[in-house]
């Protein structure tokens, strides 16, 4: 199946996710499955925090705080840029755009940066990997506390208001296990390090639950009928002019301050990214009784779009690394 994916460029976990929404449209969990799943799910996403915390190295969040302009600029990409963008679409509230829509650009809007794929994307193009390393690990601790004050500053007036038991869960099933993980990083780290691709499953695996119980609960609440087919369009396309707009605003302003080509490369991946990884779980705190379904779908569907543009734009920051490295050598070789 793998192999299979890999001839028609489709992504193994996209594959997963949309499997995921597919059943969960077929087969909803509900009544005391849904419980169940539930349980499940918070442990799940406890045990995928306190492996990341564990995972991740003190030293690349330290050391990365010298490159201060370029994780200043990615930082602000990500909080300020972002956030400015899709409140604009609050223009198309109600006539063109959902509330729980638009509650969901807006969310999707200030979640941290990617770490795996940022880092993955800064590799293949040849930019700047230690820096995206510490850029990419250094918005997700911030995100880990801005996201949630930000969504009951920019949201209180749209029903997503932060309240004292959603910062409470935070700090219980994502933030105390992290600050474990790193405690006991001594001890785990060279085991978690030396199953990286083991401990990906339980990455992943964390997000299908919480997709899968998600979903579930919209499609009991009849997300389909509450959806039409015209607001999946307009949510595709304002993910793809937002993900545009903010490649197209990076890469700018990164050559407009002198940053080198590698340098480059780590503004535009770690400042293009939201995370899924971490903005599922988050959602699944923070909008406790709301149509969460609904809120993260705008998420989903930007990360699939920025898994697909990036992949690209990667592919040929490559081709151009290459085909300067190959100018370079001529000289070299003619003499």
């Amino acid at each position: 199946m793998s192999a299979l994916l890999a001839r028609l460029r489709i992504d193994p976990f996209t594959a997963a996710l949309l499997t995921v929404v597919a059943t969960a449209s077929l087969l909803p969990v509900h009544g005391a499955g849904a419980q169940v799943l539930g349980v499940v799910t918070d442990l799940a996403i406890g045990v995928m925090f306190f492996l990341y915390g564990a995972r991740l190295p003190r030293e690349a969040v330290v050391s990365g705080l010298t490159h201060w302009r370029l994780h200043g600029l990615v930082l602000i990409s990500t909080f300020v840029l972002f956030p400015i963008l899709a409140l604009g679409a609050g223009v198309l509230v109600p006539h063109f755009l959902s509330r729980d829509l638009y509650v969901g650009i807006v969310y999707l809007a200030v979640l941290p940066s990617t770490v795996q794929s940022s880092i993955a994307f800064t590799s293949i193009a040849r930019g700047n990997v230690a820096a995206a390393i510490c850029s990419a690990s250094a918005s997700n601790l911030i995100g880990m506390v801005l996201t949630p004050v930000m969504v009951g500053l920019l949201l209180s007036a749209h029903g997503g208001g932060l309240s004292l038991h959603a910062v409470e869960s935070i700090a219980a099933q994502l933030f105390l296990p992290f600050v474990a993980g790193q405690l006991l990083r001594p001890w785990l780290g060279g085991w978690a390090d030396r199953r990286k691709k083991l401990l990906s499953y339980t990455d992943r695996g964390s997000i299908l639950l919480v997709v899968y119980g998600a979903f579930s609960e919209a499609v009991v609440g009849g997300i389909w009928h509450q959806l039409p087919a015209m607001d999946l369009l307009v949510m595709v396309a304002l993910d793809a002019a937002l993900l545009a707009l903010v490649l197209t605003v990076t890469t700018l302003v990164s050559r407009g301050f002198g940053f080198s080509k590698e340098d480059e490369i780590a503004i535009v991946f770690c400042g293009s990214k939201k995370s899924l990884a971490s903005g599922v779980p988050m959602a699944n705190v923070l909008f406790a009784g709301q149509a969460i379904g609904v809120i993260v779908l705008p998420l989903m569907l930007f990360h699939q779009i920025q898994l697909m543009a990036c992949a690209a734009l990667a592919r040929r920051y490559a081709a151009r690394a290459e085909a300067a490295a190959n100018e370079a050598e001529r000289p070299m070789l003619a003499a």
